[in-house]
């Protein structure tokens, strides 16, 4: 008998097929199903995702829509969740010729998630070279026809977009984020700032991802352009405890770096380096967030600072979020060399862990600085010859051409705030119950003492626990500290494609609750169903007065967990 497989009746795939002049059977359909519920139950990894890469094709063969478009949803959050966005140009612009060819293929909630895919699709541009211009602008160009976004060489006018209240509010705002961000990717700032006007002023809505982050992106374009204060400004609610959102406030702390050192305030912008990189240093989603704490490093008088950041984060650059990460991390350590170098530190040596081919070694800070900018240089490279444009060779020429800034200040301490409250407070410091006092740590670690619970407290000064169902965190907010902010976070995560779902929940819930306020933060690979409350104790709090606060944030939180949980 022949060894080819179709002589049996089976397809090269390994499942029943479609022979020639043979239609699909239920049989062939059960077995692709089937194939498909194995693949998404097996472990995470390469072997998961060629399985699923095999399905996909498999039902392309067959002519199973369906099929093809599901294995690719689940191959595209995979991709998602290895930090892959470039993969999934190709998956998502097959999904979306499906639907082309099904309108009734998918229910309106996954051709909502869709939408979202394809804006991570074009958003890949900007962090890689291995998305073509020309595939980024053809998905952004379909993400605005299909989301009934207003179209734009140029910038239009915004009453063309989606209504407020809308099901498509947010879309507008993401073709304008998108359209702004590529603009001034390529170097082309006039274009850039007509489209971040119209982002700024589209109607909000679930399409636009986190309101938390957009103030960061904004404010790292505004800094890119030289509009220290507009940057600032941008941030002020964030940085108020004014925004829900899990990257806050260390992610707009580190934008707010360069612009307030810029703008004469060298010592806010070293107390916000402490206390952002206390969180970015072992957080593998902020590798981004590096560049700007080396800069910071190296124009704010601390390259010994900016050593020591580098020998501690090397080992992330062997495998980097993205390329345009990569190439700002290696930038901004380059330029720590160089300054160091200046200032007498050239002597160094700096541990440089084996990866690959490459041995482990210590090297001088020359030689490091040298390899960093080889590397920076060659990926800013690579995204001009994609582009068309020298932006990012120029860009990072002019970071390597800066220099202090400002005389060096002083860095807030290092060590846990809580332990250094508490070294420093006595048995008699304590108020008496009903004694308003300013809100600290101390208070709010000696009110779980008093209940009872068990929690740490963080590099960063926040104070985690578990309660059943639910993650929750106390913190001192806004620009005093005198905000108590207590936020939690249900255990239960959801995949994407309930999103739809999830925003119902949360609606449901502040309707028909005070406490807490609920949203929903989209991972990318998942959502996560959390909730917040922030009490202004700006006259102060007595400890009876926030035993009470925290007993009821740990009963709603309990609450809220329990009905994530409940969900079916």
């Amino acid at each position: 008998m022949s060894g080819d497989l179709t002589g049996r009746g089976l397809d090269p795939f390994g499942w029943p097929g479609r022979l020639p002049g043979r239609r699909r059977t239920g049989d062939d359909v059960r077995a692709l199903a089937d194939a498909l519920t194995d693949a998404r139950d097996s472990p995470d990894g390469e072997a998961r995702s060629a399985e699923l890469e095999r399905i996909a094709a498999h039902a392309d063969a067959t002519g199973d829509d369906r099929s093809a478009v599901a294995a690719r949803f689940a191959l595209i959050e995979a991709y998602l969740l290895h930090g892959e966005r470039w993969r999934l140009v190709e998956l998502v612009r097959r999904c979306a010729a499906a639907l082309d060819r099904r309108p009734d293929l998918l229910p309106e909630a996954d051709r909502r998630l869709l939408l979202r895919y394809q804006r991570y699709a074009v958003e890949a541009l900007l962090g890689t070279p291995r998305v073509g211009l020309d595939q980024a602008r053809a998905l952004l160009d379909d993400l605005t026809a299909r989301s009934g976004a207003p179209p734009g060489a140029d910038a239009p006018a915004t009453g063309d977009g989606p209504a407020a209240g809308d099901d498509d509010a947010g879309h507008a705002e993401v073709v304008a984020e998108l359209r702004c961000r590529i603009a001034d990717h390529l170097g082309d700032e006039p274009a850039a700032r007509r489209w971040y006007a119209h982002w700024v002023a589209a109607e909000p809505g679930p399409a636009g991802g986190c309101p938390g982050c957009a103030p960061a992106r904004r404010a790292d374009l505004l800094a890119g352009w030289g509009d220290w204060r507009a940057a600032l400004d941008e941030l002020r609610e964030v940085l108020d405890g004014r925004v829900n959102c899990t990257d806050q406030p260390e992610r707009a702390l580190a934008a707010a770096l360069l612009p307030w050192l810029r703008a004469g305030e060298p010592e806010r912008a070293a107390a916000a380096h402490v206390r952002a990189y206390r969180r970015h240093r072992r957080e593998p989603s902020a590798f981004g967030a590096l560049a700007a704490h080396l800069r910071w490093c190296a124009l704010a008088g601390h390259p010994g600072r900016g050593l020591d950041i580098l020998a501690e984060q090397l080992p992330r650059l062997d495998r980097p979020t993205d390329d345009l990460a990569a190439m700002e991390f290696a930038a901004a350590g380059a330029l720590v060399c160089a300054v160091a170098g200046e200032v007498g530190l050239g002597g160094r040596r700096v541990p440089r862990p084996a990866y690959g081919d490459r041995p482990a070694a210590e090297v001088d800070v020359a030689t490091l600085g040298a390899s960093l900018l080889d590397l920076a240089t060659g990926l800013a490279g690579s995204f001009d010859a994609r582009n068309g444009t020298g932006h990012q060779s120029g860009r990072i020429a002019a970071w390597l051409t800066e220099r202090a800034l400002a005389a060096p200040v002083p860095l807030p301490p290092e060590e846990d705030p809580a332990d250094a409250e508490h070294a420093h407070a006595g048995p008699g410091d304590a108020p008496a119950d009903d004694d308003l006092a300013p809100l600290t740590l101390g208070l709010i670690t000696a009110a779980l003492d008093r209940r009872g619970d068990h929690y740490a407290v963080d590099a960063a000064g926040t104070v985690v626990g578990r309660w059943g169902a639910a993650l929750i965190q106390f913190r001192t907010a806004g620009e005093h500290g005198d905000v108590l902010q207590a936020r939690c976070v249900a255990s239960r995560r959801l995949p994407t494609v309930r999103l739809t779902e999830a925003y119902a929940f949360c609606n449901a819930w502040n309707h028909d609750r005070l406490l807490p306020k609920a949203y929903v933060h989209d991972l990318g690979a998942q959502l996560v169903l959390a909730g917040d409350v922030s009490t202004d104790l700006g006259r102060g709090v007595a400890p009876a007065q926030l035993t009470v606060l925290i007993d009821a944030a740990v009963r709603t939180g309990v609450a809220y967990a329990d009905a994530v949980a409940a969900l079916p």
